[in-house]
């Protein structure tokens, strides 16, 4: 018998209207609604009503996605699917430490809400652009981004794709180097250099919060964007870490297969992670659950 992964979305993810069926047909979904509503009111309706345009802010998005990856999550562990690992995608992976019982619920809701605020002033402060690089390996990437003066890989999501982050001034350079070198670059509508060294501020003042947050030990592995491996030794290190440092989403899917996962089930908005999964193993099975009907889809 194989093993089942929960995969918690990321910023990106997200849409209008986005965890209204779940919040109307899953009572455990409703609770995780509840709570956030309760510590940040609004939520709720940002989620259900928000504009696309609303839902892009960074102090709007993070709070969002990680009530409906949360709501997901709950809703599918309500019809009786447990996990034997979990992992998130960036902001997802503050879901997973929830779900796995490393963090309760509220605390991680509400550093979520930290986060987003402290990524926001980095980002405005550092003014970085980020691009999808498509149809280079990762070690082409890394070699057109050393040729620049501030360029990072920062996510590697799968043989054919990595995301990188750059100086804002630097970034139409970067992506006409990876055409020149037959890739294709897509800018993406971001408003920082997420997962980079301009992040190191938000990182570092979440470390400082984090200091009075309480972790406990996971009840289920989570596996770290930071080491692509499950999360031991400093806790709140790699949590702050994670912020300023790649998400190394090949390598931990990858690890998982080989731990012996065949089947990811993506909890939270959308199916960016569907996707990815299956570029980065076919044989495996994957199934997103984002509303009632991928919730009624599971046997």
């Amino acid at each position: 018998m194989g093993k089942t992964v929960f995969v918690f979305s990321g910023q990106g993810a997200q849409y209008p209207g986005m965890g209204k069926s779940l919040y109307e047909n899953s009572a455990a979904a409703k609770a995780v609604f509840d709570m956030a509503e309760s510590i940040r009111p609004g939520t709720v309706k940002q989620c259900f009503d928000g504009t696309k345009e609303e839902l892009a802010v960074t102090i709007n998005t993070q709070p969002c996605v990680f009530a409906v990856d949360l709501a997901a999550a709950a809703a599918v562990a309500e019809k009786g699917i447990k996990p034997d690992y979990v992992a998130g995608f960036s902001l997802g992976e503050i879901a997973a430490l929830a779900f796995s019982g490393i963090l309760s619920y509220e605390d991680a809701f509400r550093l979520v809400c930290k986060r987003a605020e402290y990524m926001d002033e980095a980002a405005k402060s550092t003014k970085g652009a980020m691009a999808a690089v498509m149809k280079l390996t990762p070690q082409k990437v890394e070699e057109i981004c050393s040729g620049f003066n501030k360029a990072y890989p920062v996510n590697y999501n799968s043989p054919a794709q990595t995301v990188v982050a750059a100086a804002e001034e630097e970034i139409d350079a970067l992506c006409a180097k990876v055409k020149e070198e037959k890739g294709k670059a897509i800018k993406l509508a971001v408003s920082g250099a997420f997962h980079s060294p301009f992040m190191k501020e938000a990182s570092e003042k979440l470390a400082e919060y984090m200091q009075s947050v309480t972790f406990s030990e996971p009840e289920i592995p989570v596996y770290a964007n930071y080491t692509a491996q499950p999360y031991e030794g400093d806790y709140k290190a790699l949590a702050a870490a994670q912020v300023q440092n790649p998400v190394r989403w090949q390598t931990t899917i990858e690890n998982l297969i080989n731990e012996g996962a065949d089947r990811f089930i993506e909890v939270g908005a959308g199916k960016t992670l569907t996707g990815l999964i299956k570029k980065i193993n076919p044989d495996v099975t994957t199934i997103n659950v984002e509303d009632k009907e991928g919730l009624d889809a599971l046997n």
